[in-house]
């Protein structure tokens, strides 16, 4: 039994985690595309537990499995399209494995193929939780030309074939947000129903409570908050930014002023104690750190408040 709950940057590292063949995968540009069927998966086949630090579509034409992400489940049926990003914990089996191809890309890859502004022009990529759908014949028909035409140039070997395959990649992306997410607004989910967003907030106010009451002694990083949601860094950063409209250091560090400020106004804490509750090991660090922010060092502050 493989390990359970492991995180992988790439396909080729969770193929390799599952202990599956990974010929049909290239290493060098965060790209790759193949039929499973060619996989040659001994079925049927129930995946470990894995956080993926890629985005991936599976246009199934023929086959059957499940995904389970969290606590949902979702059938894979027959002229279904899948798609997942770098963010939760998931699984997924096979119970018949005919014609699904599957399609996977990093962050990297988007923004050297595509856009710098990826996220911007394609919102939907961060979307938290996306079922399965099947579609019509006539759609999954245009986009079966546009995947083989990826497919016939990813195994070429032509010197300039991954921006092809960049162009088309983005000419699948606008057809599947047409016919998705036409009416997706990222900045709406995220300040109205974006569990990712309201459960980040409410660590981050805990969190800082705890270090003011002394119950904790370290700041956060990212990387701890995407733990607590079992998310990867990089998505839950994405996910902040462009749902809030700031990023995710942002509102850490508009944090930690706000406690200082308030901690300062108190008297009865030295600066030096100040800066201990919010994690700085040292004060020099933490009047480093205050200045910045607010163009006053803690000193400075107190007296500005005739403390």
């Amino acid at each position: 039994m493989e390990q359970a709950n492991f995180p992988s940057n790439s396909l080729y590292e969770l193929y390799q985690q599952l202990h599956l063949p990974v010929h049909l995968i290239d290493t060098t540009t965060g790209f790759s595309i193949f039929n499973l069927k060619d996989v040659g998966f001994e079925l049927p086949y129930q995946s470990a537990s894995y956080r993926p630090n890629f985005f991936s579509f599976l246009f199934v034409k023929d086959g059957k499995g499940k995904y389970t992400i969290d606590e949902h489940t979702f059938e894979v049926q027959p002229h279904s399209i899948y798609f997942t990003n770098p963010s939760n914990y998931r699984t997924f089996s096979w119970e018949r494995v005919e014609d699904i191809f599957l399609i996977t890309f990093d962050e990297t890859f988007l923004k050297n193929y595509i856009s710098q502004q990826i996220f911007e022009e394609f919102p939907f990529l961060l979307t938290e939780t996306v079922r399965p759908k099947v579609v019509t014949d006539e759609y999954y028909a245009a986009l079966t030309a546009i995947y083989l035409l990826i497919n016939d140039n990813y195994r070429s070997d032509s010197p300039v074939k991954f921006k092809v395959i960049g162009h088309l990649l983005a000419a699948l992306l606008l057809k599947i947000k047409a016919y998705f997410w036409e009416d997706y607004n990222p900045i709406y989910e995220g300040n109205r129903s974006s569990q990712i967003v309201i459960a980040f907030k409410r660590l981050l106010e805990k969190h800082y409570r705890d270090l003011s009451a002394g119950k904790a002694d370290v700041v956060y990083r990212v990387q701890d908050y995407a733990n607590a949601q079992q998310l990867h860094p990089n998505y839950l950063s994405n996910v902040i930014k462009i749902k809030t409209g700031k990023p995710i250091a942002t509102w850490i560090a508009e944090k930690s002023t706000a406690e200082a400020k308030s901690l300062l106004l108190n008297g009865n804490l030295s600066i030096k104690e100040v800066a201990y509750k919010l994690g700085f090991t040292e004060p020099a660090h933490f009047s480093t750190f205050f200045k910045k922010h607010t163009g006053l060092t803690p000193v400075q502050y107190r007296k500005q408040h005739h403390l």
